[in-house]
C-alpha cells in the first residue's frame, strides 16, 4: 500500500479511536470537540504518510517513528494550547504519531 494511502487509513483509525475515547466526557459543544479531535488525528496520519519517504526528509537520516513523533507533537500543540490540556493531548499525539510513523516506515511503499 502506498505511504499516503496507509497514512490516510491510519489517520482514519486514529481519529476514530481518539473521538471514541472522548465520548464519555462532557464538553460545552461535544460535536465540535469530537470533530476537532478526529480531524486533528486524521491530519497527523495524512501528513506522516506524505512526509515519510520524501527525499528531503530521508536526507535527515531519522527513523520513521521519530518523524511521526515530531509531527504528532507539532500538530497536537495547537489543540493542547487551546484546551490547556497539555499532557494528554501532547502525549497521545506523540505516541500516535510514533506508531503511525513506524507503521508507514515498515509497511508503506
Amino acid at each position: 500500500m502506498s505511504r499516503l494511502s496507509l497514512g490516510l487509513l491510519a489517520g482514519l483509525v486514529y481519529g476514530a479511536l481518539s473521538a471514541a475515547s472522548m465520548l464519555p466526557l462532557q464538553f460545552p459543544d461535544k460535536r465540535a470537540a469530537l470533530l476537532g479531535a478526529f480531524v486533528n488525528r486524521l491530519a497527523i496520519g495524512v501528513v506522516i504518510g506524505a512526509v515519510v519517504g520524501a527525499p528531503q526528509v530521508d536526507a535527515l537520516g531519522f527513523p520513521s517513528w521519530m518523524i511521526g513523533l515530531a509531527i504528532g507533537v507539532l500538530l497536537s500543540a495547537a489543540d493542547a494550547v487551546i484546551t490547556k490540556a497539555y499532557a494528554p493531548i501532547l502525549v497521545l499525539g506523540a505516541v500516535g504519531g510514533a506508531v503511525i510513523g513506524w507503521v508507514i516506515g515498515r509497511f508503506g511503499r
